[in-house]
Formats: structure tokens, C-alpha cells, sequence
């Protein structure tokens, strides 16, 4: 007879863990507890929130044309900086290379940006701390990134540059600064941002010299005397309160806007700030292009949006939602070589893995992208990795022109809102196109 107790032979049930208190937030808690210090990486949020592919392309059928591929043009290139500048950049696609500095990244890393955006008839962007001889001797078109540190700026670099972008604020982290730990201070960033060699720094959140879109209307009047008003003013905002920062951003008279939302990458902040501030990219572009509207500004003043592009779908769906270009960033590194499999066994000795490697304050990436150790460094070649980003930026725009002619579009920037449906009531509230197979947009009037 079996004697066993009965809850043990009838009420057993399997060990049931909370969707609360998770694994990694269990394990985020004890870390907190066994060190006292908080989380710092990069790489931006990794939770799961409503994107790009919470919205769908209709295609051309009955009531619709489409356009043949082969035969047929689809347009790609925008013109950047056409309200006050003389010189206004212009791009073979709509997608461009975002701000990432040298000191967060590589010499090699930076040369190889600048060689795939100008193989592919793009812009990209210096980031803080400076401009490089090579990324200046690489890139056919430069942004010169003006931000609160003022790290290595110089008012020679400013006119060497084709446009100007002065940094509000971030995606990963709107209303803070960024980091960059000592081990990557090495002697050649210390000299460009006059900082002593081997120790942390952090960058300001905020511009020492204005507070408010008065101030910045009369500094941005500052930059374009300097500059002789030939190169167009961009101004790059953190995605929280879209509508109201873009009019700001026209009233302060920039000739372009960058929307950077949360999913957009960092090189190190406190995990808490990129995961919990900010909002999505995809809620945060129907606003700004609303506010442009209201103002009568739309395309007038150009709209680039980043934080999260990964495809060619994503580029076109932007396009659709009303932007003039994207900018990527953490993409770009991907295609340089970040998070390489073939490196799977050095990802393992820093304790990770490739696909998950974020701790680019470190210094030790086995890709030569996010480090200056000059023998990691050298296992980056910036022209074969320049061409790998090339790659990529054609496909992207390939895939974009794909999807526009299956629309019946000549040019990426007839794309449209009417082009596109939800799959999800947040993508659908979010993005204001209605729910697919209904013509209900959620909190439309």
C-alpha cells in the first residue's frame, strides 16, 4: 500500500516561476545587492515594444497600379537643408549614417563608416569628441555633431563640414549625458577632447550656453555666421514629447530634424535610463510630422528619423509615415562586423555571447568597432568593412524601392499613410493608420 503523502501523489503541480521577477530581473537585483553600483551598457532597449512591423504595406491589386521593377523608375534621392542653407546636401538615398564619436568607437571603426556612406552616395555624422582626419578624408558628406560637452570642437572643423547638427538630446537616453569610461580615454581622445588620459568622463545633458528655443534661435544664428550660411543647421531630439519639440525645433530655425526614439543605441548609460525614458520611434513620427504640418513646414524643413532601423521595410515605412530620410547607427555597426558569430569564442570570454554583446564602455570588443586598443583595433579593416556597409545601404534601398513599386510609387517619398495598415491596436494608435480589414484608427476624432 502506498503510504505516501497525499499532496505528494495528488497535488503536484511544476514549479511555476513570475513573470514579475524574472530571470534577469532577479539576477539585475542581485547584482545591485553584491555590488551596490548600477547597470551601465549599450546598444539601447532590449525589451520587446510596438515597432515597424506592427504595420503592413498594402499592395497594389484591383485598386491599385504597381510599377515593374525592371522597367520602371523609383526614385531615391532627398535633398537635406533646403530652408536657409546655401548649400544644401544632397543624397542618393534617404538613409544616412547617425552620430557615433571616435573615442566610443574605433579610428578604423570611423574610417569604415565614411567609406561605405560614400560608396553608397550618403552622409554620415561624426559624433562627439571631435572630427578625425580620416573620417573628414572618407566621407563625401560630413555632419559635424555640436553637442553640450563640447568635446574637440573647433571652429575649423565646423566649416570643413557639410552640415551642422547640434544635439539636444538622445533616443537611448533623452535628458542625460553619455559615458565613456577611461580604459577608452586613450592618448589620442584625450588629446581631441583636451581630457586627462585614463579617466571617465561624462558628458553634460544639457548646452552650457542656452536653456531655452529663444537662446538656441540666436545660437544657431551664431553657427550660420560662421559658417557663412552655407551649411544646413539639423537639430537632434530624444523621441518624448515630439509634436511640441519639433515646433520648437522650426520656431529655433533649423533647417532639419532628426527624431531619435528609444530603441536607438548608445554607447554606455545606466540600462535604467535606456530602458524606461523615452517613447517609441514608431509613436513618435506621426507627431513631429503633425507639428510640421500645422506649421506648414512639411518638407520644408526635412525630417530624419532613427532609433531602431534594421531593413529596407523599416526605411519605407518611415518614408510612408511622412520622413524625408532615416539614420542608422547600431545597424551600420552590425554591418561593419558587430556581434559577429565567427567571433563566438572571444564574446565567451567576456561573458556573453555574439548577438548580445552590449558592454562597449569596456573597451574590449574582439571586433575592433567599439574599443581603442590598438591590437583589437587592427582586426578591423576599415575598406573591407566599408564595403560590407555599402552592401547593406544598397539593399536597404532596394528593398525600400521594392516595396514602394508594389504601392504603384515612382519615388520612395510618395509613399504614403494611406499606404499602410496595423496589425495591433498600439502600432495602429501609434502610427494613426487604421487597424487592418477595418477603417478604425484608435483615438481618432
Amino acid at each position: 500500500m502506498n503510504d505516501a503523502p497525499r499532496h505528494d501523489r495528488w497535488m503536484h503541480t511544476t514549479p511555476r516561476k513570475s513573470a514579475t521577477f524574472d530571470d534577469y530581473a532577479i539576477s539585475e537585483i542581485r547584482r545591485a545587492a553584491a555590488t551596490g553600483i548600477y547597470d551601465i551598457r549599450g546598444g539601447g532597449t532590449k525589451r520587446r515594444l510596438p515597432n515597424f512591423d506592427d504595420l503592413t504595406f498594402l499592395g497594389a491589386s484591383m485598386s491599385r497600379y504597381p510599377l515593374e521593377g525592371y522597367r520602371e523608375k523609383c526614385t531615391t534621392n532627398v535633398t537635406l537643408g533646403t530652408r536657409f542653407a546655401k548649400k544644401p546636401i544632397e543624397l542618393d538615398i534617404p538613409v544616412t549614417i547617425a552620430g557615433m564619436s571616435f573615442g566610443s568607437l574605433s579610428g578604423q571603426a570611423k574610417e569604415a563608416l565614411g567609406r561605405g556612406a560614400t560608396l553608397a552616395g550618403t552622409s554620415t555624422t561624426t559624433g562627439d569628441g571631435g572630427m578625425t582626419p580620416e573620417e573628414r578624408g572618407h566621407s563625401n558628406k560630413l555632419v559635424y555633431q555640436y553637442l553640450p560637452s563640447r568635446y574637440g570642437m573647433n571652429l575649423h572643423d565646423l566649416r570643413r563640414a557639410d552640415a551642422i547638427e547640434i544635439v539636444v538630446g538622445q533616443g537611448a537616453k533623452p535628458g542625460g549625458g553619455g559615458m565613456l569610461l577611461g580604459q577608452k580615454i586613450s592618448a589620442r581622445v584625450a588629446k581631441m577632447r583636451d581630457l586627462p588620459e585614463g579617466i571617465d568622463q561624462r558628458s553634460a545633458c544639457r548646452h552650457p550656453d542656452w536653456t531655452g528655443c529663444d537662446d538656441l534661435e540666436i545660437k544657431i544664428e551664431e553657427l550660420r555666421e560662421l559658417t557663412n550660411w552655407e551649411k544646413p543647421i539639423y537639430l537632434k531630439i530624444g523621441a518624448s514629447r515630439p509634436y511640441y519639440d519639433t515646433a520648437l525645433a522650426v520656431k529655433s530655425g533649423a533647417d532639419v530634424i532628426v527624431i531619435d526614439g528609444m530603441q536607438g543605441g548608445t554607447a554606455a548609460t545606466q540600462e535604467v535610463f535606456i530602458e524606461h525614458v523615452g517613447i517609441p520611434t514608431l509613436a513618435a513620427i506621426r507627431p513631429a510630422v503633425q507639428a510640421l504640418q500645422d506649421l506648414g513646414m512639411h518638407r520644408k524643413v526635412q525630417l530624419i528619423v532613427s532609433g531602431g532601423i534594421r531593413n529596407g521595410a523599416d526605411v519605407a515605412k518611415c518614408l510612408a509615415l511622412g520622413a524625408d530620410a532615416v539614420s542608422i547607427g547600431t545597424a551600420a555597426l552590425i554591418a561593419l562586423g558587430d556581434n559577429d558569430p565567427a567571433l563566438e569564442a572571444d564574446y565567451r570570454a567576456l561573458g556573453t555571447t555574439a548577438g548580445a554583446y552590449d558592454d562597449w564602455h569596456e573597451g574590449l570588443d574582439p571586433a575592433g568597432i567599439t574599443t581603442q586598443d590598438p591590437v583589437l583595433a587592427s582586426r578591423l579593416d576599415p575598406v573591407a568593412a566599408g564595403r560590407r556597409l555599402a552592401n547593406y545601404l544598397k539593399v536597404l534601398t532596394l528593398e525600400a524601392q521594392t516595396l514602394a513599386r508594389a504601392c504603384g510609387k515612382s519615388a520612395l517619398h510618395n509613399l504614403e499613410p494611406e499606404d499602410l495598415a496595423a496589425l495591433t491596436i498600439e502600432a495602429a494608435a501609434m502610427a494613426q493608420v487604421p487597424l487592418a480589414g477595418t477603417r478604425w484608427v484608435p483615438g481618432a476624432l
